[in-house]
């Protein structure tokens, strides 16, 4: 087998999805921004007429984060850790990479396509599921091209052992794929009617059975590109930057196939108190309570990892981003599963409290994942040292505390929302009309503004930094064995 050092690996498709994940993760951070500041300030809807109202950014938004910034990111980290994991390179298949090369631009393609359909307000309308059914097949083919690559990067492998962040990359695309498929099947009507729009379609499925398969797939593609995907990113970054092993082979086995299992049921705590079967509302809550479990076991086995290096995190800017990822998935997979509990769902339910459990996990856990992720790639795919240790601690730090003010903001704004929406007066009348809770918590929506805006100005920061250590840093004659080198 040949070692690592003879091997030269082929970085270019990496190289591209590097520069999408920085352009959609400025795209959709700055329009969750305007968002933000909408929310505080209403008027700010009717600067751009229809196309700058809250309904027609949110899905840009969402659809931004996910789909262009989060795979792009994963992607990224797979055409760089798969060569290097299979003991193969593209140089040697440039099959898999004409493979790769088409997957990336059929990715852009379908990310424009989805930028435009939405700006015109073409949507499905159902959460994390917007496009219309022509890009759902365009979904497909990109969803095709990952596997045909990554299987068939495995399928040539020199390498016996198939990594465990494969092993989640593996459960990415497969649970993806099936869930996909199932929810977004449909009827284009245009066909069947011979007018209207060729972008609409009809659902499959109706009522409460609609609403069962949306979120089956809903908080499943949470699970399995939040979740799993930056899982697999994680396992092999953190080993790779702290020059340690990872902690317990055990409970990763424990984590990897009781997450699988158990997740994937988790979505019926999206449809509490709603017209589904009570049975599943509940099977939804035990699942979600049970995820605790394989959650917390993976997270402990990221912060174990670090057990004798702990001076890492004053050293290392990079470790410091991969630890409190760690430690944001943690918040996270508590917090959630607390939130899926009837009586608390009673309480925390369409409130701002939810806003601010998916926000904590997408920033500190996704976010960060894939910023530390791509500090790590660039002096190995550029041979040149990460231009400024500074801007990395400074971004750091303005990021952090922006999350802080995000998460705490919207806790508070949600449990206050909650609890005047149910109080009563003493003769069982609403105490409060809809637009009291709205005003009260203006202030609460101006720190989450402030807070979006200080992590966007960490990701700007960020940009500047790539581009900088591209473009201008010093030159490295030979690959780092950890961090790199770093000037001030």
């Amino acid at each position: 087998m040949q070692s690592n050092a003879v091997l030269e690996y082929d970085y270019s498709i990496a190289k591209l999805f590097l520069y999408s994940t920085l352009a959609f993760g400025f795209i959709g951070m700055l329009i969750g921004v305007v968002l933000a500041f909408q929310l505080a300030f209403p008027d700010l809807n009717y600067i751009a007429g229809e196309y700058g109202i809250f309904g027609r950014l949110r899905p840009l938004h969402t659809n931004g984060i996910i789909y262009g910034f989060t795979l792009s990111g994963i992607w990224a980290a797979w055409y760089y850790l798969g060569q290097r994991v299979l003991k193969i390179t593209y140089h040697q298949h440039p099959f898999l990479k004409f493979v790769g090369l088409a997957h990336f631009w059929i990715y852009i393609a379908l990310l424009v396509l989805a930028v435009i359909t939405l700006f015109a307000g073409i949507t499905q309308s159902k959460e994390y599921a917007e496009l219309a059914w022509p890009l759902d097949l365009l979904v497909v083919v990109v969803w095709v091209l990952w596997g045909v690559s990554m299987f068939g990067s495995m399928g040539v492998r020199r390498e016996n052992v198939i990594y465990i962040s494969l092993w989640y990359f593996i459960a990415t695309f497969t649970a993806i794929a099936v869930l996909f498929i199932f929810n977004n099947l449909a009827i284009p009507t245009y066909f069947v009617a011979g007018t209207g729009s060729i972008w609409h379609s009809i659902s499959l499925y109706a009522g409460s059975n609609d609403a069962l398969i949306q979120w089956w797939w809903g908080h499943n593609a949470v699970a399995f590109v939040f979740t799993s995907g930056i899982i697999g990113v994680m396992y092999y970054f953190l080993p790779k930057e702290s020059g340690q092993s990872i902690f317990s082979y055990k409970l990763t086995l424990f984590s990897f196939w009781s997450l699988m299992f158990i997740y994937i049921w988790a979505g019926g705590h999206h449809v509490i108190y709603s017209t589904v079967p009570d049975w599943v509302q509940t099977l939804g809550m035990v699942f979600s309570v049970i995820l605790i479990l394989p959650s917390w076991g993976t997270a402990v086995n990221m912060l174990l990892t670090m057990r004798g290096q702990w001076h890492q995190l004053k050293e290392s800017p990079l470790i410091k981003f991969l630890m409190l990822a760690a430690t944001f998935y943690m918040l996270s997979t508590l917090e959630g599963p607390i939130q899926s509990i009837k009586s608390v769902n009673a309480l925390a339910h369409f409130t701002d409290w939810i806003v601010g459990h998916v926000h904590d996990g997408v920033l500190g856990w996704v976010g960060f994942t894939i910023i530390a992720a791509s500090y790590h790639m660039l002096p190995r795919m550029y041979k040149r040292e990460i231009y400024s240790r500074k801007i990395m601690d400074i971004q750091f730090w303005i990021m952090t505390i922006g999350i802080v003010f995000y998460f705490s903001s919207m806790w508070i704004a949600g449990i206050t929302q909650g609890m005047m929406w149910r109080d009563v007066d003493q003769n069982g009348y609403l105490a409060y009309q809809f637009i009291d809770t709205v005003s009260v918590l203006f202030p609460y929506y101006l720190i989450r503004a402030i807070g979006g805006t200080m992590y966007l100005i960490g990701f700007v920061m960020f940009i500047y930094n790539v581009i900088m250590t591209i473009t201008a840093a010093r030159q490295l004659e030979s690959e780092p064995k950890s961090a790199s080198p770093m000037a001030a």
